[in-house]
Protein backbone atom coordinates (compact mmCIF):
# COMPACT_ATOMS: atom_id res chain seq x y z
CA UNK A 1 0.00 0.00 0.00
CA UNK A 2 1.22 3.39 -0.69
CA UNK A 3 1.03 6.22 2.02
CA UNK A 4 0.41 10.20 1.30
CA UNK A 5 2.44 12.59 3.57
CA UNK A 6 2.33 16.65 3.07
CA UNK A 7 5.77 18.15 2.69
CA UNK A 8 6.00 21.68 3.03
CA UNK A 9 9.40 23.42 2.53
CA UNK A 10 10.43 27.44 3.41
CA UNK A 11 13.95 29.17 2.03
CA UNK A 12 15.64 31.65 0.18
CA UNK A 13 14.48 31.67 -3.67
CA UNK A 14 16.89 30.71 -5.90
CA UNK A 15 16.81 29.31 -9.65
CA UNK A 16 16.24 25.40 -10.21
CA UNK A 17 14.62 24.54 -6.82
CA UNK A 18 11.61 22.67 -8.09
CA UNK A 19 13.85 20.48 -10.88
CA UNK A 20 16.23 19.49 -7.89
CA UNK A 21 13.16 18.90 -5.14
CA UNK A 22 11.44 17.02 -7.90
CA UNK A 23 14.31 14.76 -9.04
CA UNK A 24 15.52 13.89 -5.78
CA UNK A 25 11.88 12.98 -4.73
CA UNK A 26 10.96 11.17 -7.86
CA UNK A 27 14.65 9.42 -7.67
CA UNK A 28 13.74 7.85 -4.30
CA UNK A 29 10.48 6.60 -5.32
CA UNK A 30 8.18 8.99 -4.37
CA UNK A 31 5.32 10.03 -6.54
CA UNK A 32 4.61 13.61 -6.75
CA UNK A 33 0.60 14.64 -6.46
CA UNK A 34 -1.16 18.20 -5.97
CA UNK A 35 0.90 20.97 -5.03
CA UNK A 36 1.29 24.58 -4.45
CA UNK A 37 4.12 26.70 -4.62
CA UNK A 38 4.68 30.73 -4.12
CA UNK A 39 7.52 32.92 -4.07
CA UNK A 40 7.29 35.02 -1.06
CA UNK A 41 9.52 37.94 -0.74
CA UNK A 42 12.38 36.37 -1.30
CA UNK A 43 11.76 32.98 -0.24
CA UNK A 44 10.33 30.20 -2.15
CA UNK A 45 7.45 27.91 -0.07
CA UNK A 46 6.05 24.94 -1.61
CA UNK A 47 3.09 22.41 -0.18
CA UNK A 48 3.46 19.32 -2.33
CA UNK A 49 1.70 15.57 -1.42
CA UNK A 50 4.01 13.00 -1.81
CA UNK A 51 2.85 9.14 -1.98
CA UNK A 52 5.55 7.07 -0.50
CA UNK A 53 5.28 3.01 0.13
CA UNK A 54 7.19 3.45 3.26
CA UNK A 55 7.12 4.80 6.27
CA UNK A 56 6.78 8.56 7.89
CA UNK A 57 10.59 7.97 8.81
CA UNK A 58 11.55 6.64 5.79
CA UNK A 59 10.29 9.33 3.60
CA UNK A 60 11.85 11.24 6.15
CA UNK A 61 15.08 10.26 5.45
CA UNK A 62 14.71 11.01 1.72
CA UNK A 63 13.50 14.25 2.18
CA UNK A 64 16.14 15.53 4.81
CA UNK A 65 19.61 15.36 3.01
CA UNK A 66 17.32 17.35 -0.59
CA UNK A 67 15.73 19.67 1.50
CA UNK A 68 19.47 20.29 3.35
CA UNK A 69 21.16 20.40 0.45
CA UNK A 70 18.87 23.16 -1.47
CA UNK A 71 18.59 24.71 1.56
CA UNK A 72 15.21 24.39 2.67
CA UNK A 73 13.53 23.76 6.11
CA UNK A 74 10.98 21.31 6.05
CA UNK A 75 7.87 20.24 7.40
CA UNK A 76 6.69 15.86 6.88
CA UNK A 77 3.39 14.65 8.16
CA UNK A 78 0.97 11.90 6.96
CA UNK A 79 -2.51 12.37 5.43
CA UNK A 80 -5.32 10.42 3.89
CA UNK A 81 -4.32 10.84 0.32
CA UNK A 82 -5.25 9.94 -3.06
CA UNK A 83 -6.76 11.71 -6.60
CA UNK A 84 -9.27 13.96 -5.41
CA UNK A 85 -11.27 16.19 -7.65
CA UNK A 86 -10.18 19.52 -8.35
CA UNK A 87 -12.84 22.29 -7.23
CA UNK A 88 -13.60 25.35 -9.93
CA UNK A 89 -13.80 28.53 -8.78
CA UNK A 90 -17.20 29.99 -9.00
CA UNK A 91 -15.64 33.89 -8.80
CA UNK A 92 -12.24 35.69 -8.86
CA UNK A 93 -12.31 38.85 -6.58
CA UNK A 94 -9.48 41.23 -6.51
CA UNK A 95 -9.24 43.72 -3.71
CA UNK A 96 -6.70 46.92 -2.85
CA UNK A 97 -6.41 49.52 0.02
CA UNK A 98 -3.67 51.24 1.91
CA UNK A 99 -1.38 48.18 3.67
CA UNK A 100 -2.56 48.44 7.22
CA UNK A 101 -2.42 45.58 10.19
CA UNK A 102 -6.01 43.66 9.48
CA UNK A 103 -6.54 43.92 6.41
CA UNK A 104 -6.77 40.15 5.08
CA UNK A 105 -9.35 39.33 8.13
CA UNK A 106 -11.34 42.58 7.58
CA UNK A 107 -11.74 40.84 4.22
CA UNK A 108 -12.31 37.15 4.45
CA UNK A 109 -14.51 37.46 7.58
CA UNK A 110 -17.38 38.95 5.85
CA UNK A 111 -16.89 37.36 2.74
CA UNK A 112 -16.88 33.84 4.71
CA UNK A 113 -20.24 35.14 6.42
CA UNK A 114 -21.63 35.95 2.97
CA UNK A 115 -20.80 31.98 1.70
CA UNK A 116 -17.58 32.29 0.33
CA UNK A 117 -15.32 29.53 0.68
CA UNK A 118 -11.77 30.78 -0.44
CA UNK A 119 -10.01 28.14 -2.73
CA UNK A 120 -6.98 30.25 -3.47
CA UNK A 121 -5.42 33.55 -2.04
CA UNK A 122 -2.76 35.72 -2.88
CA UNK A 123 -1.80 38.81 -1.34
CA UNK A 124 1.20 41.25 -1.52
CA UNK A 125 2.13 44.86 -0.82
CA UNK A 126 3.32 47.27 -3.35
CA UNK A 127 6.81 48.83 -2.48
CA UNK A 128 4.99 52.15 -2.18
CA UNK A 129 6.97 53.83 0.61
CA UNK A 130 4.36 56.85 1.47
CA UNK A 131 1.34 54.98 1.35
CA UNK A 132 2.05 51.38 0.41
CA UNK A 133 -1.18 49.31 -1.16
CA UNK A 134 -2.17 46.02 0.12
CA UNK A 135 -3.29 43.39 -2.89
CA UNK A 136 -5.50 40.86 -2.38
CA UNK A 137 -6.47 38.18 -4.58
CA UNK A 138 -9.09 35.06 -4.11
CA UNK A 139 -11.07 32.34 -6.05
CA UNK A 140 -13.63 30.92 -4.47
CA UNK A 141 -17.01 29.05 -4.70
CA UNK A 142 -20.06 30.72 -3.61
CA UNK A 143 -23.00 28.93 -1.25
CA UNK A 144 -25.69 31.34 -0.99
CA UNK A 145 -25.11 33.36 -4.26
CA UNK A 146 -23.37 36.15 -5.96
CA UNK A 147 -25.53 38.75 -4.25
CA UNK A 148 -24.22 38.46 -0.90
CA UNK A 149 -20.55 38.91 -2.03
CA UNK A 150 -21.09 42.21 -3.53
CA UNK A 151 -23.27 43.46 -0.77
CA UNK A 152 -20.16 42.58 1.34
CA UNK A 153 -17.70 44.17 -0.95
CA UNK A 154 -19.74 47.38 -1.06
CA UNK A 155 -19.84 47.51 2.80
CA UNK A 156 -16.05 47.10 2.56
CA UNK A 157 -15.56 49.89 0.06
CA UNK A 158 -18.40 51.85 2.14
CA UNK A 159 -16.73 51.27 5.66
CA UNK A 160 -13.12 49.74 5.42
CA UNK A 161 -11.91 52.09 2.17
CA UNK A 162 -11.27 48.81 0.20
CA UNK A 163 -11.63 48.87 -3.60
CA UNK A 164 -12.37 45.66 -5.31
CA UNK A 165 -13.59 43.66 -8.38
CA UNK A 166 -15.86 40.65 -8.68
CA UNK A 167 -15.36 38.68 -11.97
CA UNK A 168 -18.14 35.92 -12.26
CA UNK A 169 -16.09 32.84 -13.38
CA UNK A 170 -19.09 30.48 -13.40
CA UNK A 171 -21.80 31.39 -15.25
CA UNK A 172 -24.37 29.32 -13.12
CA UNK A 173 -23.54 32.12 -9.99
CA UNK A 174 -23.81 34.98 -12.50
Amino acid sequence: MKNWYMLSLVGRDRPSIVAELSAGLCKSGCNLGDSSMARLGGNFTIMLMVQHAGSLEAVEAIVQPIAKALGLNHHLVAIEGGVHHDIEPDVRISLYTQDRMGVVEDVTGPLAGAGLNILHLDSNVSDGEDSPTYYIHIEGTVAKGIEPIYRVLETLSDEKKIKSQLIPINPEVA
